[in-house]
């Protein structure tokens, strides 16, 4: 009988007596059975987290810490950088992917050879989502949308698909940590749809499994950013940006690779961060004045800005939105006219003064000026030595 509950991977065996005709009524009954009164419904998330399994010793990518990981959304702007510092550290990375065959390559080559597994997968299919999870022990969400496409709302992307990992996960039964990526301001009373359901999703995460962690970064600022880079591509075509409102709105931007190590910092302690909510913001607050400053000063150009009101931003962007599933083909991805973004964009997001940081995971976030910025002399109109910049000011000396 438990032999039959193995080969079929379900769980109630081995936490029942009954008889293999009362398993099968069960299991024909799941409305029944679901969840945490029934065994095998209780969340196994481990109490000390997954620090035990990393091994003393030389380490490096070429070692093994006896970490899988399940990284969902690896092939996105923050999973290049967490799925690098997994591998650095020796750990096997599943990386389950739904575009093309190229879409996960430049994955690959931060780990050894079989270190950096890409899985084709359908978030809509739960036995594919089962399949990519099957031999983790560490499962890590980064799955996000901020823009909505005629194929996938926000209330899919980052609610429920969201959800409906972290119920696969506490049927797995050997998933040790989980750990979900959201974004900072998330809140059900957020103007912003995005932010609600991502704050729909913790919600959702924690009520099946209450030990895991939740991290909120700020907007994340590095090679692949999806705010500066726009920005200076737009100021490059047209010399000048479009700043919404009076651009007095503060954030509170974070370099990516230090929200990857955040997040592998609470993968390796001694299960202190389960069932705890980090906000991950940078050491500076900026208005979004300020931030395009830094832009301009780092392009090399003399800034020119275009202020527009909120009410006619937001009627700029509209059109998309009311066109978006009444069209037979996909609309343009917004950037800098995203009606959800500038919806966020109407109220300050920083990080809230009790809330667990950074320091609480014993890192301490780099500033944005200087190298983490430094990828925009791309988008200097007289080359990348046009000017310089503090790094580069530093020559060697010649005898």
């Amino acid at each position: 009988m438990q032999s039959v509950g193995r080969r079929l991977g379900y769980q109630y065996i081995r936490h029942s007596a009954a008889p293999i005709s009362s398993f099968k009524s069960a299991y024909s009954l799941p409305d029944q059975y679901y969840g945490a009164d029934n065994p095998r419904w209780a969340s196994t998330l481990a109490t000390k987290g997954v620090g035990h399994l990393v091994r003393k010793g030389t380490g490096g990518r070429s070692s093994v810490s006896g970490i899988i990981a399940t990284v969902f959304g690896a092939t996105g702007f923050l999973g290049r950088y967490l799925v690098q510092q997994l591998a650095k550290m020796g750990s096997q990375v599943l990386v389950p992917f739904r575009g093309s065959e190229d879409s996960h390559r430049h994955l690959k080559l931060m780990g050894d050879l079989g270190q950096i597994v890409p899985m084709k997968y359908d978030p809509r299919d739960e036995d594919s989502i089962k399949a990519v999870m099957a031999k983790a022990n560490v499962v890590i969400n980064l799955i996000g949308r901020d823009y909505e496409t005629r194929n996938y709302s926000f209330e899919e992307v980052n609610h429920h698909m969201a959800e409906q990992l972290a119920v696969i996960a506490k049927e797995h039964g050997g998933i040790m940590r989980y750990i979900q990526v959201s974004c900072l301001g998330a809140s059900p009373s957020s103007p912003s749809k995005l932010l609600r359901t991502k704050a729909a999703a913790e919600e959702a995460i924690l009520r099946e499994l209450p030990e895991a962690t939740v991290v909120r970064p700020a907007v994340m600022i590095g090679t692949e950013d999806r705010i500066l880079n726009p920005w200076a591509h737009f100021a490059k075509k047209y010399s000048f940006i479009p700043l919404m409102g009076d651009g007095s709105t503060k954030i509170q931007p974070v370099y990516v690779v230090d929200v990857a190590s955040a997040i592998i910092a609470a993968l390796k302690d001694d299960g202190s961060s389960m069932g705890k909510v980090y906000e991950l913001g940078g050491p500076d607050i900026y208005t979004m004045h300020q931030l395009a400053e830094l832009m301009f000063e780092t392009i090399r150009e003399y800034p020119h800005y275009v202020k527009i009101p909120f009410p006619i931003a937001k009627a700029i962007s509209t059109p998309r939105e009311l066109l978006l599933k009444k069209v037979p083909f996909p609309l343009p991805v917004p950037t800098i006219f995203n009606l959800d973004l500038i919806e966020s964009l109407s109220t300050d997001t920083v990080v809230s003064e009790n809330a667990l940081t950074f320091e609480d995971l014993g890192i301490a976030p780099r500033k944005l000026k200087g190298y983490p910025v430094e990828f925009l002399i791309q988008y200097r109109k007289g080359g990348p030595n046009y000017g310089s910049t503090v790094s580069e000011k530093i020559s060697p000396k010649w005898s």
